[in-house]
């Protein structure tokens, strides 16, 4: 699993590895975000953070279930189940004990993490963090993998091709 804050290169790293032929799951988040807008909810995200996060764990438990009927040897998640519950620490909003509950039985493998890298940040019509936030998010993101227990391994800042081949080595494929 991928993880980070907001314009770390989650996405352009898994784009890559789809190339490379493993089996990946998309972030979802812009999705319901772009979903949301064409409803008339510009930031779906800061309106109605419990209703958006809530969304999110559907969908990631979904994705999980999906990849698990896949059988594939190795599956690539861009996010994970607990990324819900750690964007919420970042808010300060309290949620259901239940975000935790399932991200504790939704186990990944490996929890890889892309630290925030201003050069590459870019803010955009789903992304409207500022990279202080990103800062930020990523630090609650943290935290919440610890404090599942996950050895959470930092993903060198890189070119994708390097980023890709460290988390490849890492995994010994």
């Amino acid at each position: 699993m991928i993880t980070g804050g907001p314009g770390t290169g989650k996405s352009t790293v898994i784009n890559e590895l789809l190339q490379l032929n493993y089996t990946c799951m998309p972030e979802i988040s812009r999705e319901i975000t772009l979903d949301a807008q064409k409803k008339g909810i510009v930031q779906m995200f800061l309106k109605k953070p419990l209703l958006f996060s809530q969304l999110l764990l559907e969908g990631r438990i979904q994705q999980y279930k999906v990849a698990d009927q896949k059988k594939a040897p190795i599956v690539f998640f861009d996010r994970g189940i607990p990324d819900v519950h750690g964007y919420m620490n970042y808010l300060g909003v309290d949620y259901p004990k239940q975000y935790k509950k399932m991200s504790m039985q939704h186990e990944y493998t490996q929890v890889f993490m892309m630290p925030p890298w201003q050069k590459i940040y870019i803010s955009d019509n789903e992304r409207y963090e500022s990279f202080e936030q990103s800062l930020a998010i990523y630090n609650h993101l943290e935290n919440t993998y610890k404090d599942l227990n996950y050895n959470v391994i930092e993903v060198p800042i890189g070119s994708v091709s390097e980023r890709v081949k460290f988390i490849l080595k890492t995994l010994k494929l």
